[in-house]
């Protein structure tokens, strides 16, 4: 992906107007050492074609000055030969009195978003806002553009998940916090929950908010703060030993036996636990509905056949002991699994062929992991793939692949020597493409076979440090229940400072949006869906208006991972997006 600057086109124009000059010289040259070839003609010969020239230079001359006169065409006058065009080096935008800093936040739209990102961390969120979680403090509809709630200016945080109603985020000291009128509608804003568990990671489901502990213990509580208060609330310990507190809020614990757990995934009704052998366990994740649709992946598991115990209780999934999973994810009513190997597992609902297998009427939805084949989609490329990640959302799923170029049967491999372990990163997609959320540019109602999502597939650029060509991989990709995003691992520059060139500018990570607008969550300002990956605005668009940035390419970019000094303190701070139900959020987050 190669970034090309609108000097580039006008140098390339200039280029070709001065090489057709110096073809039209050579032309006309060419043709009067042409016509000095006939010399050696008789005088006789001469003088005939001179008399016979003259008598028809002046009749058509005759002819040519009446048609003008009639037809309203213009004299005509012999001109010089085009002069050759001057080629203007643009000179640096830099501007007397302007410090060095402030030089490079004027040249350069990615170096002032870094800046704006370390100085001010902080959410801006957008999309739907009649459940008050994109802009607490307002009563519009829907929130059009990135905004920033008051609540998180100089906060960082360590997760956040958004739905439509309801917003739950855990800030650096992680503690929980809620806001949106399914938590309260008297509430003004985000309000710290369940506080003291040191949370790094969040879930949601309908009516639960559950999060992980970073000693790999699971929470889970009520969205409701009515119902946190009026729940049953759990004894602590304390400090003191043989001491224990009430809780001042209700919550369970859910915890699968001697494991400790690091990831968690939800979808509406169902919960996904991966601990830190590779194990998978699942659990009812909602008080509302028993996830009935083969997403728990325990064959004939339903509310009637449970076991005795809690509703949420976890249970292992015994099909895939021998596979160790390394990623997890969750949609609506379906789930996936990736294990070392770089296979996919999926088990759920696939009436939209969200599973990544063509969708079978007669049996809509499959209740133990199976095997994606994610070769045949490769079949006859002479490559090898291997899922490196796995996303979902809504009734979408999307796999990241690295494809490794081998040599084919019978294929010289000295001739093929440049092309043997090449390595092509792509993104494939599958489930419902009618609001545009496959990211294919097509509008697929039912996609059950991958399909490869061009756009962020196949990339390369250049690396200076290595000297070499690198593929381009995706850093982050979020999915929402009918949009998506994808942050790319782009080449990025965090090294500017103060003793380096006043032209020494940063530049973060390209970040794509695409699927479902109709909530105004791509945050393009406009109200259409959109099939495949698109650029957004910078954050604080506004900010960056002038008329020396009316050429500049302007679009939004995440600042990568960085240490820097916030609030007097160093952290290790980097940009994420989340996309939700119909809302949107960046926030600046921690890195562990």
């Amino acid at each position: 992906m190669y970034t090309v600057r609108p000097g580039s086109r006008a140098f390339h124009e200039i280029c070709i107007g001065c090489r057709a000059s110096r073809i039209n010289g050579l032309k006309q040259r060419g043709m009067r050492r042409h016509y000095g070839s006939h010399e050696t003609r008789a005088h006789d010969s001469q003088v005939w074609s001179r008399s016979l020239g003259v008598l028809l230079a002046i009749g058509a001359g005759a002819a040519l000055f009446h048609g003008s006169r009639r037809y309203g065409l213009r004299e005509l006058h012999a001109e010089a030969p085009p002069a050759p065009v001057e080629m203007v080096i643009e000179k640096p935008k830099k501007k007397e009195g302007l410090s060095k800093e402030e030089n490079r936040t004027m040249i350069s739209s990615q170096h002032l978003q870094v800046k704006q990102s370390w100085e001010n961390p902080g959410v801006y969120a957008w999309g739907s806002n009649s459940g008050r979680v994109a802009a607490p403090d307002s009563e519009e509809a829907f929130v059009k553009s990135p905004r920033r709630i008051p609540y998180f200016d100089g906060v960082l945080l360590w997760d956040i998940k958004l739905d439509r109603n309801f917003g739950a985020a855990i800030t650096e000291n992680g503690d929980l916090v809620q806001w949106g009128v399914d938590f309260s509608s008297e509430s003004g804003g985000p309000t710290p929950t369940l506080m003291g568990k040191n949370l790094i990671q969040l879930a949601i489901s309908r009516d639960k908010v559950i999060a992980l502990s970073k000693s790999g213990k699971v929470y889970s509580l009520p969205v409701s703060q009515s119902e946190q208060l009026s729940g049953p609330k759990p004894f602590e310990s304390t400090w003191i030993p043989f001491w224990s507190t009430q809780s001042p809020i209700s919550y369970r614990q859910i915890q699968p036996p001697k494991e400790k757990v690091t990831s968690i995934a939800s979808g509406l009704d169902h919960l996904l636990m991966l601990t830190s052998s590779g194990r998978l366990f699942t659990s009812a994740a909602s008080t509302t509905e028993f996830p009935s649709k083969g997403q728990l992946g325990i064959p004939g598991l339903t509310w009637t056949q449970r076991p005795s115990g809690p509703y949420d209780q976890p249970h292992e999934i015994t099909t895939l002991r021998g596979f160790t999973i390394k990623d997890i994810a969750a949609g609506d009513f379906h789930s996936l699994a990736v294990d070392t190997e770089g296979r996919v597992f999926a088990f759920g609902d696939n009436t939209l062929g969200q599973l990544g297998f063509d969708y079978n009427p007669e049996s809509p939805s499959i209740d133990v992991p199976s095997l994606l084949p994610i070769s045949k989609l490769y079949a006859g490329t002479n490559q090898v793939p291997r899922v490196t990640g796995v996303a979902a959302g809504g009734v979408n799923s999307f796999f990241t692949v690295d494809a490794t170029r081998v040599a084919g049967q019978g294929e010289d491999p000295i001739a093929s020597r440049g092309t043997i372990g090449r390595v092509s990163a792509d993104t494939w997609a599958c489930g419902q493409g009618t609001y545009g959320g496959l990211g294919t540019g097509r509008w697929t109602h039912v996609q059950g076979s991958p399909t490869k999502i061009k756009a962020l597939s196949s990339l390369y650029e250049y690396d200076e440090p290595t000297s070499s060509i690198i593929p381009i991989r995706l850093a982050r990709l979020s999915v929402g229940s009918t949009h998506a995003s994808a942050t790319m691992n782009n080449v990025t520059y965090l090294g500017a400072h103060k003793n380096s060139s006043e032209n020494d500018t940063n530049w973060g990570a390209d970040v794509l949006w695409w699927g479902g607008n109709e909530y105004y969550q791509l945050g393009t300002g406009k109200r259409s869906n959109v099939s495949q990956p698109v650029y957004i605005r910078p954050l604080d668009a506004g900010e960056a208006k002038g008329k020396e940035r009316e050429r500049e390419e302007h679009r939004f970019q995440s600042t990568p991972r960085k240490r820097i000094k916030v609030n007097g303190r160093w952290v290790d701070l980097e940009q994420r997006v989340e996309c939700g139900r119909f809302v949107t959020a960046v926030y600046s987050g921690v890195c562990s």
